[in-house]
């Protein structure tokens, strides 16, 4: 496997610059051996939080920041995500080695942590140039991918210290409410209300099948696989959202992103994993494997899917407000009221399927 398919940084975009000058004094006072002004790049595929690649001489840091703008109060937590990784690493040994985090706005406006680099492939909507995946290896990628997360729902909360993660039963209920919440909050004049949505979840909510700790984001793009063995997953990143939840809502979240082959143009014009490749589980695969490998039992699956569907529409559109609102000019997040009205038509075919 060549280094070319290695996830790259690009330029800093001008509204996402930092003082690089005040992060690399507060560094160098936390972490010995660093040496020189360190070259400063962004990785584009993120929508939430920023992340940037700090490289040194002989190493390769990462940041990460909550994006510019107005934040929501729940959101963006940087000393509650460094926390849980810190934690999690000595149970679950996918998590990056954190580094050092920062409240000091004499560095930053807000809160930051740092992390080592986890060097590695991150798979975005098309394979990286110079990789392939023929169909066997499609097959043994994602079913690791969905074993990786049954190890994680495996991981014992007061093991790993973080018992104190989540609120207790009733994990269902609150998701429900919060999201129509916080959809309603970022919803604008050209999105649906998911008014019907809404009530078909509140009329078929379960009870909490379990709780455990949940990554609450698991994606093909929140992973890193290793150059020499594409199929291998050596890094899982992104835990702003993990908590202690039910581990089927973590499952029905991560079917949100499942675009399989046959699904239509635009659900392949939202792809942000190579789910459609020849080989990849379906996502009635994804949910025959997660129940084997758990031991779960699923029950109405439609719940969860179009609790995930409605979820990330929330997640979305409180992207698309910040953009709308003119908070932030990235092209990439202009045609996503497209997509929160997509997730809408998606989860009415699946309360419809019966």
């Amino acid at each position: 496997m060549t280094a070319g398919v290695l996830d790259k940084a690009r330029d800093v975009r001008a509204e996402d610059s930092i003082d690089v000058a005040a992060v690399d004094a507060w560094l160098k006072q936390r972490v010995d051996g660093l040496e020189g002004a360190p070259n400063v790049k962004q990785f584009p595929g993120g929508a939430s939080n920023l992340t940037y690649q700090l490289s040194y001489p002989g190493r390769d840091l990462i940041l990460r920041r909550p994006p510019f703008g107005h934040l929501p109060k729940s959101g963006h937590d940087m000393r509650r995500e460094f926390t849980v990784q810190s934690k999690l690493a000595p149970v679950f040994p996918y998590v990056p080695k954190m580094v050092a985090f920062c409240d000091d706005r004499a560095v930053m406006d807000v809160d930051f942590y740092v992390m080592d680099r986890i060097r590695g492939i991150i798979l975005r909507s098309e394979l990286p140039k110079g990789m392939t995946l023929d169909e066997a290896g499609a097959r043994a990628l994602s079913t690791s991918f969905i074993e990786r997360l049954v190890d994680l729902h495996a991981v014992d909360p007061q093991t790993a210290g973080l018992a104190d993660l989540g609120r207790g039963e009733g994990y269902v209920e609150r998701q429900i409410a919060g999201w129509t919440k916080r959809y309603g909050a970022a919803r604008t004049w050209n999105t649906p209300s998911f008014k019907k949505v809404v009530k078909w979840l509140e009329a078929n909510m379960p009870a909490d099948s379990g709780s455990c700790i949940i990554h609450n984001d698991w994606r093909l793009d929140n992973v890193v696989l290793d150059p020499d063995d594409p199929q291998k997953i050596i890094g899982v990143l992104d835990w702003e959202m993990a908590t202690i939840g039910d581990p089927l809502m973590d499952l029905g979240s991560m079917m949100a992103y499942w675009v399989e082959a046959g699904d239509d143009r635009i659900g392949q014009m939202f792809r942000r994993q190579p789910t459609h490749l020849p080989g990849m589980l379906t996502r009635a695969e994804v949910v025959e494997h997660y129940c084997a490998s758990s031991g779960r039992q699923a029950g109405d699956i439609r719940f969860y899917e179009v609790y995930g569907l409605f979820r990330l529409a929330g997640i979305i559109q409180q992207i698309y407000k910040r953009y709308h609102e003119k908070e932030t000019t990235n092209p990439a997040f202009k045609r996503f009221w497209i997509a929160t009205n997509y997730l809408h038509h998606r989860a009415r075919g699946v309360i419809k399927r019966g």
